[in-house]
């Protein structure tokens, strides 16, 4: 049996745990509280980013996978903005770090 958090409550542990990395995090669009998807945006400051959504792998178990990969960050947000219009109850988080960190490979974030 897993444990399923509420979206507001992964994102604020999320955004604590960015806080204490210094790592800039913005939340840019807040949906559904209870069972909103999150996608994660990371900028890396020289206009590119990578965008990465939460889905499950062949044996169910969550995991982050990587929609798009150092991209011109316009074309980031043009892609989460087209998400957003399909999906009303979607969280977009907004994590700027010149290297790239996001932390969503370490344990207790998938």
């Amino acid at each position: 049996m897993s444990l399923c958090l509420t979206s507001d409550f992964w994102v604020a542990a999320y955004r604590a745990r960015l806080d204490a990395q210094g790592i800039f995090v913005h939340i840019a669009r807040r949906g559904d509280a209870t069972a909103g998807a999150v996608w994660v945006k990371c900028a890396t400051m020289n206009g590119r980013a990578t965008v990465l959504a939460r889905t499950y792998d062949a044996d169910f178990n969550r995991v982050w996978t990587v929609h798009l990969d150092d991209v011109p960050e316009p074309e980031a947000d043009a892609a989460l903005a087209r998400q957003a219009g399909f999906d009303g109850d979607l969280w977009i988080v907004e994590v700027e770090d010149p290297r790239g960190r996001h932390l969503l490979d370490e344990e207790g974030l998938d």
